[in-house]
């Protein structure tokens, strides 16, 4: 059987890594030896057993240190989750042996070597701003798309850290209504954090199905993909729902922008791969902001799915941290 971190294992032969950095997510752990830039130079995954707190550490252990045996580099941590930057009291919903814990102090401790980090939604935009779709901008605001609406706001190469360890969250927050579009309501959905007419319910992957759903009920259910493809071609249902998914994004998101002050707005997450769909939303949302501009704002993210691992082994190396 082929041993699943013999490029770490290589990499901690040939040298070259100058920080370790793990992307932490709800099935697998993704750990990687990144160059003094934080561009991964080898990287390995492992099942995350995110039950027990003891697993948790032993795989992280065994991806580290077949990098590392030597445990003389940071180990850096993009996690799914949010992190008070007060306690380090960590909150996953997907990772349940980490909530409540500090990650940093505790994992310090257990792995004898230095510990950092950060949300992944930070770690993205982190990536994006120094290495991505954001240089050269002072404040970046950087969003996922996808499964769920989250973000995060770089500030001078800065990771701003909100309260609690929540910044940057514009999914969440009951700030839509039930709308009537073309003779139909679209509700504000209920949204997973509890509240009614978040963002992350609404602007999602899964909100452009519901609102596809609730305009156009006599059809079956498709999902994203079937929609945006629909709407490329012409379909005057998909053309409806695409509208009015653009508009539940584009009010909040301006208001960000306002708000804020970010010059860019790198897009991560499954729906930044359509980027026409990004155009049509950049569109929306520059006629929505009191700033002029004629330049692209919202933009595909360009590090894609290493913007974790790039995120994190930047914060190991000393960006991004307040």
């Amino acid at each position: 059987m082929t041993d699943p971190l013999l490029p770490l294992r290589d990499l901690a032969r040939t040298g070259g890594a100058h920080v370790l950095a793990a992307d932490i997510g709800g099935s697998f752990i993704k750990l990687a030896g990144a160059d003094a830039s934080g561009l991964p130079l080898a990287r390995a995954s492992l099942p995350n057993p995110s039950g027990s707190w003891p697993d948790f550490v032993e795989t992280l252990r065994s991806l580290a240190d077949a990098a590392d045996p030597d445990r003389a580099l940071t180990l850096a941590l993009s996690v799914a989750g949010t992190i008070d930057p007060d306690t380090g009291a960590s909150l996953a919903a997907n990772i349940s042996c980490i909530t409540g814990r500090s990650l940093k102090r505790e994992l310090t401790e257990a792995l004898g070597r230095p510990v950092e980090a950060a949300n992944d939604a930070d770690c993205f935009a982190l990536a994006e701003a120094l290495r991505g779709a954001g240089r050269g901008h002072r404040t970046v605001f950087g969003v996922i798309l996808g499964t769920g609406v989250g973000g995060g706001l770089i500030w001078n190469g800065h990771i701003l850290e909100g309260a609690g360890g929540v910044s940057g969250e514009w999914g969440h927050g009951p700030v839509l209504k039930d709308r009537m579009v073309a003779g139909r309501i679209v509700p504000a959905f209920a949204c997973g954090c509890g509240q009614t007419g978040c963002v992350d319910a609404s602007g999602s992957a899964r909100g452009l199905e519901r609102i596809d759903l609730a305009l156009h009920p006599e059809h079956a259910a498709r999902d994203s993909r079937a929609i945006v493809d629909a709407w490329r071609a012409g379909e005057a249902e998909a053309s409806l729902t695409v509208g009015t998914w653009l508009d539940t994004l584009a009010g909040p998101l301006a208001l960000v922008l306002n708000t804020t002050g970010a010059g860019v707005v790198p897009v991560g997450g499954g729906l930044s791969n359509a980027v026409d769909l990004l155009a049509a939303l950049d569109a929306r949302l520059r006629a929505s902001i009191l700033r002029r501009s004629d330049a692209p704002i919202v933009k595909p993210a360009e590090l894609g799915p290493e913007a974790g691992l790039v995120g994190a082994a930047l914060l190991g190396l000393g960006a991004g941290a307040n």
